[in-house]
C-alpha cells in the first residue's frame, strides 16, 4: 500500500493495544496522513474506516481507498461518526483510534495558519470553514481570551498576553501568524529553552477555533455506541485537558464514580461499560522523541468495552457495592 508519509506517534504501542484481527472492522477517527490506517490494514486482514474533517486529509484518504478496497474514508468531524457509519450500514466496530490535536501535514503547511514557523494567514480551521483565528481574536473579550489561553494553553502569563493582543488589535486585524507570534514574544521576552514563547498561545487558539475538547466529548460518546464488547478505545493525546477528558469519560462510564454518602438510601447505578487495559498513560521512549520531537508530549490511554447490562446497586447506608453476575449484552 505504498510508503507512509510519516510515522505516527506511538505506532507500535497503538497496534499492540488495539490488537487488530482478521475480519475485524476499525475506525481511524483522525485519519490525517493515514499512518495509523495503513499500519492497521497491514497488521491484519481487516477493514478500516477513516474519518477526518480536514478536506486535505480526505483527499489523501480517497487515494488510499482507491489503492486498498478494505479502506473507506468519511469526510466529517469524528463527533458525528455514529451517523456517518450508519449511512454505510455499520452499527458495530472492533475498535476506534483517536490521534488528537493537529497533524504534521497541517503544521507544515504555512497557509493553514497552525504554526508560527512560517508566516501565513492566521487561520487554524481544520474544516476550512467558519470563523478563523483572526476573526475570533478581533472580537473576543480580553478576560475570556485570558481564560482560553490559561485553560487550553496552560499559559502562565495569560492575562498579559491577552492584554497585549487586545491592544494590538486596536490598530487593525492581527492578520498573520508572524504578527501574533511577535506580540507574544514581546510579552514573554523571547525564547527561553526549546519551546517558542508563542507555542501555548497558538495551541489554545487552535483548540478554541476547532472546539477540540467539545468535539472530543462528542467523539468519545459516539465511539461508546459503536464499539462492541471486547473492542478497544485507543487515544493518543497531546494536551492535559484532552487526557483528563478521556480519563474522566472512561472512569465515569467504568464504575469509578465518586462514592455517594452512606447516610442516603441505596441507588441503582449503571453497570460499568469500560475497563482500563493499561492503568496510567504510555509515553514515547527516548528514541522516538529524539527522532520526532513533536512526540514528546504524547500520551496514550486504552480501554476495553464491557458487555454487562445489569445495574449495580450502590448501598449508601453501608458504603458497599453489590455487583450481580454479568450477562452478555442482547
Amino acid at each position: 500500500m505504498g510508503d507512509v508519509a510519516h510515522r505516527p506517534v506511538l505506532l507500535d504501542e497503538v497496534l499492540e493495544t488495539l490488537q487488530p484481527r482478521d475480519g475485524g472492522l476499525y475506525v481511524d477517527a483522525t485519519f490525517g496522513g493515514g499512518g495509523y490506517s495503513r499500519a492497521i490494514l497491514a497488521a491484519a486482514s481487516c477493514r478500516v474506516i477513516g474519518i477526518d474533517r480536514d478536506p486535505d486529509a480526505v483527499v489523501r484518504g480517497e487515494a488510499l481507498a482507491a489503492e486498498c478496497p478494505r479502506f473507506a474514508i468519511v469526510h466529517a468531524p469524528f463527533g458525528t461518526m455514529r451517523e456517518h457509519l450508519a449511512a454505510l450500514g455499520v452499527s458495530e466496530v472492533d475498535g476506534v483510534v483517536f490521534d488528537l490535536g493537529v497533524s504534521s501535514f497541517q503544521l507544515d503547511e504555512g497557509g493553514r495558519g497552525f504554526s508560527f514557523q512560517a508566516d501565513g494567514p492566521l487561520d487554524m480551521r481544520m474544516e476550512k470553514s467558519g470563523p478563523t483565528a483572526d476573526d475570533i481574536l478581533g472580537e473576543i473579550d480580553e478576560r475570556e481570551l485570558a481564560r482560553v489561553l490559561f485553560t487550553y494553553g496552560d499559559e502562565p502569563q495569560a492575562r498579559a498576553v491577552a492584554r497585549a493582543i487586545v491592544a494590538a488589535r486596536r490598530q487593525g486585524p492581527i492578520g498573520t501568524t508572524g504578527a501574533l507570534a511577535a506580540i507574544v514574544a514581546r510579552v514573554k521576552g523571547g525564547r527561553h529553552g526549546p519551546r517558542d514563547p508563542a507555542t501555548r498561545t497558538f495551541q489554545a487558539l487552535r483548540m478554541l477555533v476547532n472546539d477540540e475538547l467539545g468535539e472530543l466529548e462528542r467523539g468519545l460518546a459516539a465511539a461508546e455506541t459503536l464499539i462492541r464488547p471486547g473492542g478497544r478505545l485507543v487515544v493518543v493525546s497531546f494536551h492535559s485537558g484532552e487526557d483528563t477528558t478521556v480519563k474522566r469519560f472512561v472512569n465515569g462510564h467504568g464504575g469509578r464514580q465518586a462514592q455517594p454518602s452512606r447516610h442516603l438510601p441505596p441507588v441503582a447505578l449503571p453497570p460499568p461499560r469500560w475497563r482500563w487495559v493499561r492503568h496510567g498513560i504510555v509515553k514515547p521512549g527516548a528514541a522516538e522523541v529524539a527522532a520526532n520531537p513533536r512526540s514528546r508530549s504524547a500520551r496514550l490511554r486504552v480501554a476495553e468495552r464491557l458487555a454487562g447490562t445489569d445495574e449495580r446497586v450502590h448501598d449508601r447506608r453501608r458504603g458497599e457495592k453489590e455487583t450481580p453476575e454479568w450477562r452478555p449484552a442482547a
